[in-house]
């Protein structure tokens, strides 16, 4: 998970200075001691974090954590802070020109995912901004990376434009925007070829895209694993072609988050979006405000609602809170949540952004087995509609059944179903029905 052992230091800091009525000038060298050091283990530019210290230290001794009512708190409040302006500030969005085409450039080393990215981002600006893009394959050096585009597109059902491997990359992206205006395509992605390092000719063939096609964005995609080197890196392409974003790949395998926290401070490039997976949707814009809040232990509600409204029926979701309120809530039921929260993306993932999931007594390391899911809805299939809308009824002779059909043992099957009652008590408590009771861990569901 993105900014794992990161989180873990900093959330263990500000709890020891959370509850505190009094803080003294001696806490906060503390804590700020403890961050600094989380900060430099994440593999944060060294002089990024002395600044960001100093910047803290300033305001957590001053006046207005002293003169607060619950100073703890304040001088979370301050670290939140100074972590989202570390980022950004605020959420830096893609620049759409209001004359299209929009031309967006990705630029970067070579096994970044810059090939891979310009599908995710084309897929991205298509369902947010309903755009009809044009993929562009630039990139002739690399063997297979024309194919991999042109996969790419047929999976997206998006055209690629392509000139094979013998034309020079500057004519095919100076053609591919003609082919665009005649097209009416008003969004352009261009793939340009990387190297394993920084050098000449290849910074010189991007400034010869960029004089050509004049781009209204110039996307720098780096492997967010890489940590310090993806600063360095950063720093060389601005330098050259004056970048107006940062792509951050594998920020879900980049347990530390030493580059998304320098990027945009060494820099002064804003971070746009972030690749949080292999599938084609696992790309997201970049919230400076919330991941500084998921770093902190506090969540990340708003993604949360706009996954779920992305992927989530309303007038399905109507329908699922009034059986809930009448206890109707049955096996299909169960089935149709499970598929639509599956689409949503891995659970763990989204439990990340429930503020204090961290806290709770078996959500820390979970991992959800996708296989395990598989079972409960292999059970589920095989019972008859009867069985799904009552389960009470399923004895001895029934659960032998059920367990056959789907490939499982009788104590699964018994598992999964006192589970469900389990799950339906709760869901009764929780609708207003248990007052005074202990309510259940709302998340003991079958696949946990």
């Amino acid at each position: 998970m993105a900014f794992e052992s990161l989180a873990d230091r900093l959330q263990e800091t500000i709890k020891k200075i959370r509850g505190k009525g009094k803080v003294s000038e001696a806490d906060v060298k503390q804590m700020t001691r403890e961050v600094r050091l989380a900060l430099l283990e994440a593999d944060v530019n060294f002089k990024v974090v002395k600044d960001l210290i100093n910047r803290i230290k300033e305001r957590a001794i001053g006046q207005e954590v002293l003169k607060s009512l619950t100073p703890g708190q304040q001088v979370i409040k301050v670290v939140q802070e100074e972590l989202t302006e570390l980022m950004g500030g605020e959420q830096s969005k893609i620049n759409l020109s209001p004359k299209p085409p929009t031309v967006v450039m990705l630029v970067g080393l070579q096994g970044a995912g810059k090939t891979t990215t310009t599908g995710k981002l084309a897929n991205f600006v298509r369902k947010q901004h309903n755009k009809c893009p044009l993929l562009v394959a630039g990139d002739v050096y690399r063997p297979a990376a024309i194919k991999q585009l042109e996969t790419l597109g047929q999976q997206l059902t998006m055209p690629v434009f392509s000139m094979g491997d013998k034309e020079s990359p500057v004519t095919i992206a100076k053609e591919a925007v003609a082919k665009a205006k005649e097209d009416h395509n008003d969004i352009v992605f261009i793939d340009t070829a990387g190297r394993l390092h920084v050098d000449e000719n290849l910074m010189e063939e991007l400034e010869q895209i960029k004089s050509v096609t004049k781009p209204d964005e110039i996307f720098l995609v780096v492997d967010a694993m890489t940590g310090q080197d993806a600063v360095n890196v950063a720093e060389s392409f601005n330098e050259h072609l004056g970048l107006t974003g940062v792509i951050l790949t594998k920020l879900d395998g980049d347990t530390r988050g030493g580059a998304a926290l320098s990027v945009k401070a060494v820099t002064g490039t804003p971070i746009k979006f972030v690749g949080l997976g292999e599938k084609l949707d696992a790309l997201e814009a970049f919230h400076p405000e919330r991941m500084a809040s998921r770093i902190l232990g506090m969540g990340d509600v708003l993604t949360l609602i706009e996954k779920a409204q992305a992927t989530v029926d309303e007038d399905k979701a109507k329908e699922m809170e009034k059986k809930m309120r009448t206890m109707s809530f049955t096996f299909d039921d169960f089935l149709e949540q499970l598929g639509q929260v599956r689409t949503m993306g891995p659970l763990e993932d989204l439990l990340a952004m429930m503020p204090g999931a961290n806290k709770m007594k078996g959500m820390k390391n979970l991992q959800v087995d996708d296989k395990k899911i598989g079972q409960i809805e292999a059970i589920i299939r095989s019972m008859t509609p009867k069985e799904k809308a009552e389960p009470d009824i399923i004895n001895a002779s029934r659960k032998k059944r059920i367990a056959v059909g789907s490939g499982t043992s009788i104590q699964e099957v018994n598992r999964l179903l006192k589970q469900f009652k389990d799950m339906k008590k709760m869901m009764k408590q929780m609708m207003g029905s248990g007052k005074g009771k202990k309510k259940k861990n709302p998340f003991n569901l079958p696949f946990m």
